[in-house]
């Protein structure tokens, strides 16, 4: 394909007619925060005195502007994804220690004197001894080493125009990532610069101006990890930082990636300033990519939904759930794992904490068995803000999001910290069951799948519900929130040849209603006779007996709604708005 990969500034605003907010009103689609808005952050490149940078608002005067002062004519260059796949590969597959020289070598970290010191507590240990961990997953766009023949362009600096907050929980079979919008406005802490000095911090600025700090190629890191750690109140245990040449290399490295389209992209999709539709690049549907078709994948913006950042983030949540699948499904074996682990290792740049093969390996074999179903993708609650056409998170419904990963709780509220409840005193009385026992069931409840879904507003009754036909021996999996949270009596839906299995499932529930549905297997919808069962009288968000005081708050089902899994359809949930 010829011609330089370019937006230009002005395509942020490109896209016409409004666009939803999700909170009542219309407005216009978003100008997301384009590397011109991200530029300011560059400009203290080799002479920031520390002073307040919330001021200037001038176009050059660092970043890419200064690497373009040698008299080279300005070209605009085509943003890019985060490439966070490294993170969900070292995440999923681990490696041996046979090629731990050879990984050793290719591995790079940041300045651990560029961290903030005031930070959030460390999670603590359970009884058991397990903790979450939470993985900080960062994509640059730097067009330096070789990265300009991959993503175009010859602009200097590094830009993180998307990253993902990968929190994994204590019992280490569950995760969560979370995508923070590029273009949210959110507050800035100090920084380090590469020259040493560090920024004075205060007032607000597009999220992904932390990376863009200073002006480096390699970004700054350590700079996102404190903006992280001071939007959300959560630690970041380890960074990850990946290149284009990185992502392109682990793609060719697993046999490509599974991706679908809702349509065909051309070259006028993936390069605005081609104005004319060009040659096709993907064809509509399901298809295998690499190498670059991969990269034009989680680049493209334009040609689907309204253009926004917020339909590239969904395909980028869907690119990782396919990759992460896939590595899970074929398994490792010597033949695949070293030019697999020599790809992630060469892209990546790595906090102190994962600073040597040795701890990389150990990291990555301690979270091996995250479930697919598990691996959840969910983007942190935003909306459009009507003044610059940038994104502001949701403060409500990004605390509770935060207080639910602080918690250690999944986004649909199963406790997942691991740890098992203290035996009673000898002394004290047996608690009293507050649910019907779970009978002892039999082997062929194994064969009766269960998708178990809540339809209250109580936190965590799902799992309760997954607990319960676990204990009878069906095979279930709490599958996230239900079409309402005003279901008052429980419903077992079923499918054709279903109603015997439906029956068995239902005598769990006493008071269960039965319905016959045009989808396959059995599904469970818990309602408030069940909430009421477990001591959340009501339906309400009451706590159960035994929780901890200030359990978070559920989320809204305008979040839950959207939660990704690893094992979704591929087809499914990868556009935003109406247009394209």
């Amino acid at each position: 394909m010829s011609g330089e990969w370019g937006e230009g500034p002005a395509r942020d605003g490109d896209a016409s007619g409004a666009v939803s907010t999700g909170g009542g009103g219309a407005v216009p689609p978003p100008r997301t925060g384009g590397r011109a808005e991200a530029r300011r952050a560059a400009q203290a490149k080799g002479g920031d005195k520390g002073g307040d940078r919330s001021g200037d608002k001038g176009p050059e005067g660092g970043g890419r502007a200064a690497a373009r002062r040698g008299g080279k004519p300005k070209r605009n260059v085509k943003k890019i994804v985060a490439w966070s796949a490294a993170g969900a590969l070292v995440l999923i597959a681990g490696a041996g220690g046979a090629i731990y020289l050879k990984l050793n070598a290719n591995i790079k970290s940041f300045d651990p004197d560029a961290i903030a010191t005031d930070r959030p507590p460390e999670a603590k240990a359970d009884a058991d001894g397990n903790k979450p961990v939470n993985l900080l997953l960062i994509g640059s766009d730097s067009r330096g080493k070789n990265n300009s023949d991959l993503g175009g362009g010859e602009e200097g600096g590094a830009r993180s125009d998307t990253t993902i907050l990968l929190h994994v929980y204590a019992d280490h079979k569950h995760a969560v990532g979370i995508s923070i919008p590029r273009n949210a406005m959110v507050p800035m802490p100090s920084c380090k610069l590469p020259n040493g000095k560090w920024t004075k911090g205060g007032g607000t600025d597009l999220f992904n101006a932390a990376f863009a700090m200073g002006g480096s190629d390699d970004g700054n890191p350590a700079c996102t990890q404190n903006t992280v750690e001071k939007l959300t109140g959560i630690r970041v245990d380890h960074t990850m930082v990946v290149d284009f040449n990185g992502f392109s290399s682990m793609t060719k490295a697993v046999g490509g990636v599974d991706i679908c389209l809702p349509q065909a992209i051309y070259e006028g999709d993936v390069n605005p300033n081609l104005h004319k539709k060009g040659a096709l690049v993907l064809p509509q549907g399901k298809q295998t990519v690499d190498g670059q078709k991969a990269l034009d994948y989680v680049r493209l913006r334009h040609g689907i939904g309204d253009g926004s950042d917020i339909g590239r983030m969904k395909r980028q949540q869907a690119f990782l759930s396919s990759l992460a699948a896939k590595i899970k499904k074929e398994g490792l074996n010597p033949t695949t794992l070293l030019p697999l682990a020599d790809a992630a290792t060469k892209s990546l740049i790595v906090d102190p904490g994962l600073d040597s093969a040795d701890k990389l390996l150990s990291f990555a074999m301690s979270l091996r068995n995250i479930d697919m179903h598990e691996l959840k993708f969910v983007t942190a609650p935003w909306r459009f803000r009507t003044q610059d056409k940038n994104i502001d998170l949701v403060p409500a419904d990004s605390q509770k999001l935060w207080d639910i990963i602080k918690a250690d709780q999944t986004v649909d509220g199963q406790n997942a910290t691991g740890q098992q409840p203290d035996a009673p005193a000898t002394n004290a009385p047996a608690p009293q069951p507050t649910t019907p026992a779970a009978p002892a069931g039999d082997a062929a409840n194994a064969a009766i799948k269960v998708s178990v879904f809540n339809g209250t507003t109580n936190n965590g009754l799902a799992g309760k519900a997954t607990d319960l036909l676990k204990g009878a021996k069906f095979t279930a999996t709490t599958a996230g929130q239900g079409p309402s949270t005003k279901y008052r009596t429980t419903t077992v839906e079923y499918g054709t040849g279903q109603k015997a299995n439906a029956e068995k499932v239902a005598a769990l529930f006493p008071g269960a209603t039965l319905s016959a549905s045009g989808g396959r297997g059995v599904n469970v919808i818990v309602g408030q006779d069940f909430a009421a069962a477990n001591g959340m009288a009501g339906g309400s968000a009451t706590p159960a007996p035994g929780a901890p005081a200030g359990a978070p708050q559920p989320l809204p089902t305008s979040v839950t709604n959207e939660v990704r899994s690893a094992d979704d359809d591929i087809c499914a949930n990868t556009s935003y708005g109406s247009g394209g």
